[in-house]
């Protein structure tokens, strides 16, 4: 199968942190327009800390992606507050990543990803309601609005939608697993799609897009979700992901992990008949 291609952002140099740390202080935001670089509000999901336990089997009945969302933020953050004043300061750097070749613009606004459109089953898998918390880098994190969040990946037997590979065949014309939503006035934006599988030479991931239109000009930033790989190793056990054992690449052999993937982990909860998380991002526009 095709690996992901180079990326279409950078990390920051060091010197480049420095400089941006001396003229902002504890905030970090990169001035590199068009590109939204990226940055995290405060909280303990800004360190990309991943959950330490293994998934329980969830006894409640599903619920909304916003619910999940909540869910999500009070278990993440149910930290001490010195912890994570210690962990992380006002903003960090959240660096892009590679769109990889399974981008596709199918311009799609639906909440609920996981089913294909031309005949509504949704996907096999764990159900994950993920949210995204969207904001603006000033001399404050704000939320920011009207920015368009899209999300793709994989489904639990490593098949992309609306793509022709060499090693699962064509699923041209097909839409499981995409779809964007536009961030409310919280800066919010919630999906409900299944916990990604796997494929070869990559490990576990989901892509996202966030685009803006503002003054006229357009912005964008494209990176990557990542998943504590002890915390799929027991999701995993279970069907439909138990059917395909033996994944070949986890977190630290995978280089595109390596820049920068444990600032883009998800801290991850049960919730439901499945997980929920949410990923905080600060964008400066």
């Amino acid at each position: 199968m095709d690996n992901d291609d180079q990326p279409v952002g950078r990390l920051l140099t060091r010197r480049e942190m420095l400089k941006l740390l001396g003229a902002l202080g504890a905030t970090v935001a990169v001035g590199c327009a068009p590109r939204l670089p990226g940055a995290t509000a405060t909280g303990a999901t800004a360190t990309g800390a991943t959950a330490t336990t293994a998934p329980t089997a969830p006894t409640t009945a599903p619920i909304s992606p916003t619910t999940a969302a909540t869910t999500a933020t009070t278990t993440a953050t149910n930290v001490p507050a010195a912890a994570v004043a210690t962990a992380v300061p006002a903003c960090v750097v959240r660096p892009e990543q590679t769109e990889g070749p399974y981008f596709v613009d199918t311009q799609l606004n639906r909440a609920d990803i996981r089913a294909d459109t031309s005949d509504g089953t949704p996907r096999p898998g764990a159900p994950l309601a993920l949210g995204f918390l969207v904001s603006r880098i000033g001399d404050t994190c704000a939320p920011l609005p009207g920015a368009v969040v899209d999300v793709w990946h994989c489904d639990a037997e490593g098949v992309y939608s609306g793509v022709s590979d060499n090693n699962f065949g064509s699923t041209v014309g097909q839409d499981f697993l995409r779809g964007y939503q536009v961030t409310d006035a919280g800066g919010a934006a919630t999906f409900t799609t299944i916990y990604p599988g796997w494929y070869r030479g990559r490990t576990v991931h989901i892509h996202f897009k966030i685009r803006l239109e503002e003054n006229g000009a357009t912005y964008e930033f494209t990176s990557q979700l990542y998943f504590d790989d002890t915390f799929t190793d027991a999701v995993y056990a279970a069907a439909p992901y138990a059917a395909r054992p033996n994944r070949d690449t986890r977190n630290a052999n995978d280089g595109i992990y390596r820049d920068g993937g444990n600032l883009l982990t998800l801290a991850v909860a049960p919730a439901g008949d499945g997980y929920a998380a949410v990923f905080e991002i600060g964008l400066q526009v």
